[in-house]
């Protein structure tokens, strides 16, 4: 059951939020222990018939009832309902009540009635579970269910998804079901004053982003200022002192959608706020430090491991820096700011790539976040790299940040009293999940059987022979059989070299990156158009369904191409989902080269193994392909998994060694 309002972890700062506890080498290895041995049994448990056979049951048999009321008696029925799931929480019994009045409900509403696939994904997030829901199945509707269920019983509840687009438009579209059981819904989405912040988390029901609620967090943080310590918050609560200066009133019940996505993929940076401070030898610093750094040798003066995005001085470059500096002022005189400007100018150089980890939009810098393809306005990276990369692309420079407070996703989500989440992708991550955030993942079956065609994957040696395959496959697709065709890009330097081949050969397209992210929810909702050709990084396609008419289905479907694997199996079935969605046919099939950057990062032995191949006039086999995947992926997730730790444990440092002061980190 999930936990009570009234939590023996909750602390007030002043709001309730779960007590941080701090997670020994021992219980993080008990728990991916755990996570391992029991999840498979756990999840086979909580999804199966009879565990979920009498409170769906119990739904049906309230539906003939619940269908018989009036709109008035309808919410009667459900006010009514709202002290027994205060009192009983969310026991079998007054679940099955309140799902069966809320479907009915939103069928009324909405025009959409929960299936039962969806009441299983309900129950699982009131119990506190991330849910592994596939792509098409309607994570929006079953998140609303459980969302009102819990409001009802008076959880103030945070929906969290990935983007603005999403947060408004899933707000504004369950609104009317919200309204109906008497709870209002607010949507927290950037350009809004603090004051309409503060009013959208105000309501029973909020939809936001997981970057706006991480920075929301940290702009109170900062409010508080040195009353964030224990002794302070005592005194303070003690006085009568509120928190009317703050923008959230608590972290209570969460329901992260696109989790795997949050929880990790996103977990390897933390969240910073920061202030401008005034810099006026930035500009001289930063051309210093690049011409310096272009005169550097590889291997001779520095090492690069690409793939975890670090640079090492070595000895020798370490030498050269300090006579570089002879005779330079500021920053130069320090032995650890020299050369933490150089390696900062190196990392500039050679690992952060335009149109890859950034793009320049209107003489900006904007980041590109890497697992979702989107720009990241408003954000810069820190120590300097922002205002080196600024000046390595002859943009003008934005001012030195100065950091005043961060937190991880990591320590933030598990300070919710009641944490859930729902994602098509999550059992690669499963004992992470459990040894990090608590969560053990309940896979919920299809609801129609998946009618998914998979091709076998082809291997090309060169770019240039990909893509020519690709766009011979969008001709034969599109063309001549005349159903629409997704082409799926890791970055826009990507989608733009596929663009202009598919041009080349008088294909028309539509291009969806970070370059055009405007109109994205229209081209994406365009692309199952017979013939329809779109070109997108990974940004496309999360939380939009891509509509099929008739004469589609017919043909055979949506045909999906990836082009290049992701450093996560995830992503590339989170891709590969964009077709077949509930029961509907699709194909999608994988043609990658070997020149791609998963490979050559994370697999150069492989990979220059196959090249050898290939060269010989062997082909490469769909077994040897898969094969290969599975290396790199493995070596970069393995990496990933590295860096989310180190991240983790750094920011609970900083934060433990900043706690004596009351100071915020």
């Amino acid at each position: 059951m999930a936990r009570a309002l009234t939590h023996p972890d909750l602390v007030l700062r002043p709001f309730p939020e779960r007590a941080e506890r701090a997670s020994g080498w021992l219980d993080r290895t008990a728990d991916g222990l755990l996570a391992r041995t029991l999840g498979q049994a756990q999840a086979w448990w909580l999804r199966s018939a009879p565990r979920h056979r009498p409170l769906l049951q119990a739904v049906h048999e309230q539906a003939p009832p619940a269908q018989a009321l009036s709109d008035a008696e309808l919410r009667q029925r459900l006010a009514a309902l709202r002290p027994v799931l205060r009192r009983e929480g969310f026991a079998p019994g007054p679940t099955a009540q309140a799902f069966a009045l809320l479907r009915e409900a939103s069928g009324r509403t909405l025009g959409r009635r929960h299936f039962d696939t969806q009441m299983m994904g309900a129950w699982g997030l009131l119990q506190g579970r991330l849910v592994e829901m596939a792509t098409g199945e309607g994570k929006t509707l079953t998140a609303a269910l459980a969302a009102t269920t819990a409001a009802l019983a008076g959880h103030p509840v945070h929906v969290i998804t990935v983007n603005d687009y999403l947060a408004q438009r899933d707000a504004d579209t369950m609104a009317p079901l919200f309204r109906f059981a008497g709870l209002d819904v607010g949507a927290v989405v950037q350009d809004l004053s603090p004051a309409q912040r503060r009013a959208a988390y105000a309501q029973p029901i909020t939809y936001c982003t997981n970057k706006d609620l991480a920075f929301d967090y940290l702009r109170d943080r900062v409010a508080l200022g040195e009353r964030h310590g224990p002794l302070h918050r005592q005194l303070q609560r003690l006085g009568g002192q509120g928190g009317d200066e703050l923008i959230q009133r608590g972290l209570h019940f969460a329901i992260v959608d696109e989790a795997d996505s949050v929880f990790i993929d996103e977990a390897r940076t933390p969240l910073i706020l920061s202030a401008t401070v005034p810099g006026d030898d930035m500009a001289e610093r930063c051309e210093q430090a690049l011409a310096l750094a272009h005169a550097l040798q590889p291997n001779e003066h520095y090492r690069l491991d690409a793939a975890m995005h670090f640079v090492q001085l070595t000895p020798a470059g370490i030498e050269r820096v300090a006579e570089f500096a002879e005779g330079l002022g500021g920053v130069w005189t320090s032995r650890r700011g020299r050369e933490e400007i150089v390696r900062q100018a190196l990392s500039a150089l050679h690992l952060f790539r335009l149109d890859e980890h950034y793009v320049i939009v209107e003489g900006k810098v904007q980041i590109v976040d890497e697992s979702t393809g989107r720009v990241l306005p408003d954000r810069s990276w820190e120590r300097g790299l922002h205002q080196m990369i600024e000046t390595k692309e002859g943009c003008e420079l934005t001012g030195e940040r100065r950091t005043l407070s961060r937190i991880t996703y990591q320590r933030l989500f598990r300070r919710y009293l009641v944490l859930s989440g729902m994602t098509g992708t999550a059992r690669e991550v499963a004992p992470e999940l459990r040894a990090v955030y608590g969560l053990s993942v309940v896979p919920i079956p299809l609801h129609k059987p998946s009618l998914r065609t998979v091709a076998a994957p082809r291997a090309f040696a060169t770019l240039d022979e990909k893509w020519q395959a690709v766009a011979e496959e969008v001709r034969r697709v599109a063309r001549e059989e005349g159903r629409p065709v997704l082409i799926g890009t890791r970055s826009v330097k990507a989608s733009e070299a596929i663009s202009a081949v598919l041009r080349g050969l008088g294909l028309p397209h539509a291009l969806l990156n970070a370059k055009q992210d405007r109109d994205e929810a229209e081209i994406v909702a365009q692309a199952g158009q017979p013939g329809r050709i779109t070109v997108a990084t990974n940004m496309a396609g999360r939380g939009t369904d891509i509509l099929l008419p008739p004469e589609v289905l017919a043909r055979g479907g949506l045909h999906v191409i990836l082009t290049e694997y992701h450093e996560t199996q995830r992503v590339d079935r989170q891709l590969f989902g964009r077709c077949a969605r509930q029961g509907d046919p699709g194909s999608c099939a994988a043609l990658v080269s070997l020149e791609d950057d998963l490979f050559t990062t994370h697999a150069p032995w492989a990979t220059q193994a196959a090249r050898w191949r290939l060269a010989s006039g062997q082909a490469l086999s769909p077994r040897a392909i898969d094969t290969l995947r599975r290396v790199a992926q493995a070596h970069a997730q393995r990496l990933h998994a590295q860096v989310r730790l180190h991240t983790f444990k750094q920011d609970q440092q900083l934060d433990q060694l900043l706690s004596f002061s009351g100071s915020t980190p």
